[in-house]
């Protein structure tokens, strides 16, 4: 990314970026004339993480249904205990006590992410303002509540949690009006394509039945003769699984809806009947659950919490000033995100839709075409992600909480450890219905990238606004690099 770009007119530069690979880009969409998305024989990638989950699934599956049954109706039924000696204590509880707890947790998620997405299409300035400022109020309002009955780890974890939500809202409140654009604009076309809605949920239906036996393994772990410590552990473990479990499924729509955000920028302008090819749809979801579901698998264990981490540092990173230790030990940690976030960004999905890649080339790929046109500029202003974890936390918190009060009343001393998982259930769901718009948001940020002419040809309003955002942090960058340079 060259500062000299700042000098030519925001209107006007995009045209020609990045001309050769562009080109040759768009030689590989037009290939049978009326396609986004490349349609010759797609190779499969990353086979290897395919096999490591379905493997994982399956042992896991088999894990579950023993934990579960051996507490169910019957204390010790498959007499595992006999192999916990050193861990057993005198409370012995059954599957079917916290099973219940779990439908119910997985109900509330249901329903908030569906209302969530429904309000987000009513209301969306109002869902987003609330997204970013309930949050802090909610962690603090949880973390009193732990203290006060004496779960002082948790209740210390909570304002953590409240204090950094807090801090990085102050760091990067400059930047909301922007987001709320694009995310205003990625609903616009999510709203406009209900067949990929059904599919997300579609998905959340299927993430509900692999929770039912999930929850039932969980719930005989819970009600075991185990020690807390021993429970604990189980529980990390089942919930590791979860969320990479949900990260799959989460970006499997997401790459099915960026496939098809991508056909309709693509066809955008032409005619009706003409603008999107029948077997669209059925082609993404294909290629995401055959071709491309290795590099699913890759990316989901690692994205979401790089991603996370980035957007902290980043927001630290602006407010820092003065303090010149402090500026270069985060700007060290700033420096190795970056580089991980080259190898490992959600971006990739879009790519994985359109032109069947793995997942790392598709990282690459992805992130060299934004620095090589300077998108990488709006691309970091943007808090789109974090509005939208942000929502996925405040479901999952809500969820918990609900679950949490129904154990307290009915089983008071396994009240974190029930309303803890219940949380990870809520946000697993909520997440499926924020993919979504997520996916959306990606695809024009690749397609701004690409071809700056499909976002004008879609939106000349929202090509304009993004053209001048794009020009200005260009802008400031550049007198950002003067300012060090001068300083040095």
């Amino acid at each position: 990314m060259s500062d000299s770009t700042t000098s030519v007119s925001p209107s006007s530069d995009y045209a020609s970026i990045s001309s050769g690979d562009q080109s040759l880009q768009r030689s590989r969409r037009s290939g049978d004339g009326n396609r986004a998305i490349v349609r010759e024989s797609r190779h499969w990638h990353d086979v290897f993480w395919s096999a490591i989950f379905m493997i994982h699934m399956v042992c896991l599956g088999f894990v579950l249904v023993v934990l579960g049954l051996n507490r169910f109706r019957i204390s010790d039924r498959l007499n595992i205990d006999r192999y916990t000696q050193g861990f057993l204590e005198n409370h012995k509880g059954l599957t079917e006590d916290y099973w219940p707890l779990y439908a119910v947790a997985g109900g509330i998620g249901v329903f908030i992410s569906w209302v969530w997405s429904l309000l987000l299409g009513s209301y969306a300035n109002e869902m987003m303002k609330v997204s970013v400022h309930i949050l802090t109020t909610y962690l603090a309002v949880v973390s009193v509540l732990c203290f006060w009955c004496r779960q002082f780890f948790w209740g210390g974890a909570f304002a953590v949690g409240a204090l950094l939500q807090f801090l990085y809202v102050i760091s990067v409140i400059d930047r909301l009006p922007f987001t709320m654009l694009v995310l205003r604009k990625a609903l616009k076309l999510v709203w406009g394509l209900p067949k990929v809605i059904m599919v997300a949920h579609a998905f959340t239906v299927v993430m509900l039945l692999w929770m039912s036996l999930w929850s039932f393994g969980a719930a005989g772990v819970v009600a075991s003769s185990m020690g807390d410590e021993g429970r604990w552990w189980l529980l990390v473990v089942l919930s590791v699984s979860l969320f990479w479990t949900g990260a799959v499924l989460c970006n499997t729509v997401h790459v099915i809806v960026s496939g098809m955000v991508f056909h309709v920028l693509f066809h955008c302008g032409q005619e009706e009947s003409a603008s999107l090819p029948p077997s669209s749809l059925i082609d993404s979801l294909r290629y995401a659950v055959t071709t491309s579901f290795g590099s699913i698998c890759y990316g989901s264990l690692f994205t979401a919490a790089i991603r996370t981490l980035r957007w902290e540092i980043r927001g630290f990173r602006s407010k820092i000033c003065g303090n010149e230790c402090l500026l270069c030990c985060v700007d060290f940690l700033f420096h190795l995100v970056e580089t991980l976030v080259r190898f490992f960004n959600k971006y990739a999905y879009v790519q994985i839709a359109v032109y069947g890649k793995g997942f790392n080339k598709s990282a690459r790929d992805a992130w060299e075409l934004f620095q090589s046109t300077g998108v990488e500029a709006l691309v970091a202003y943007d808090c789109s992600g974090a509005v939208l974890l942000m929502g996925t936390i405040f479901g999952g918190l809500i969820t918990g909480s609900c679950i949490g009060i129904w154990a307290w009343i009915k089983y008071s001393d396994r009240v974190i450890m029930v309303a803890s998982t219940a949380m990870l259930m809520g946000m697993v769901l909520v997440g499926l219905g924020m993919v979504v718009v997520e996916s959306a948001v990606t695809s024009i940020y690749i397609c701004f990238a690409e071809d700056p002419l499909l976002i004008q040809r879609w939106d000349a309003d929202f090509f304009t606004e993004m053209s001048e955002v794009l020009h200005r942090r260009l802008q400031h960058r550049s007198s950002r690099s003067r300012e060090v340079l001068t300083t040095a």
